[in-house]
């Protein structure tokens, strides 16, 4: 009888997250590594990086910290490299950084904030999938885990630019998905509601709107950021070795509410 529970096992495995310093990148590194990954710990300064590797470490995980701003050529590069140079290949990319540098109409931000906006939220991912994609080949497969938003499903007020770059993402991760299934190559995207995070500051610190949104959602309650390491950790295994092509909602229930 194959062992179901072994199916979640990641040992062997090497994982890059990035923007994983902090917030939801950090708890879905955290799993990857509990589950037994060799996990790249990714952001744009090295000292946080570090940091959190050290603590990864200090509890018995595997974690090497690289130091990568996403929206940069070079940067993406040797993010790849020094993962292969360290670990000896990649198994797992999660697509997690990203920016939302405005709040407003879509017609108030110049070109310059649109074109930053797709170069870490579409653009990053597209190359950072394309550079592990022949170190997934070689190795017999591997598990691409794109995260979005529940913004790329449904438009919210002052959110047009960023909710237009993970649309865009979602459509990027099922074309992954069709093309590179014959790799062994799985392409998901996990789309969080609002969670507990800097990157959602905003909305959560201002506590008439985040009493608004709660109301409506059927949890009653934003998410935390450890809640999203588990759809993830799923995903990345040989537990969800049938899931490819998919669009997972983690939101409490915000896209069916009312």
């Amino acid at each position: 009888m194959n062992s179901i529970k072994q199916s979640f096992n990641l040992e062997g495995k090497v994982a890059i997250v990035t923007g994983s310093s902090k917030g939801i990148g950090r708890s879905i590194a955290q799993g990857l590594a509990e589950y037994g990954a060799k996990v790249v710990i990714s952001s744009r300064s090295q000292e946080a990086v570090d940091l959190v590797a050290a603590e990864f470490k200090k509890a018995g995980l595997e974690a090497f910290g690289v130091a990568c701003h996403v929206g940069k050529s070079d940067q993406r590069e040797a993010l790849v490299q020094k993962t292969i140079a360290q670990y000896g290949g990649v198994d797992i990319l999660v697509n997690n950084a990203a920016i939302n540098p405005v709040y407003g109409r879509i017609e108030d931000p110049d070109e310059n904030v649109f074109d930053k906006i797709m170069d870490v939220n579409v653009k990053a991912p597209w190359v950072l999938s394309n550079l592990a994609l022949s170190s997934m080949q070689k190795r017999g497969g591997g598990s691409i885990i794109n995260i979005a938003s529940v913004e790329a499903l449904h438009p919210g007020a002052g959110l047009g630019l960023y909710s237009t770059s993970k649309a865009a993402l979602l459509m990027l991760t099922k074309n992954q998905a069709k093309e590179w299934g014959q790799y062994g190559i799985r392409a998901n995207v996990v789309c969080p509601g609002l969670i507990k995070t800097k990157f959602s500051a905003a909305l959560w610190q201002n506590e008439k709107l985040l009493n608004k949104i709660e109301k409506t959602l059927p949890t009653a309650r934003m998410g935390m950021p450890d809640e999203m390491s588990g759809i993830v950790c799923l995903l990345a295994s040989e537990a969800g070795a049938y899931m490819t092509g998919g669009v997972y909602n983690a939101d409490g229930g915000y896209m069916i509410a009312g």
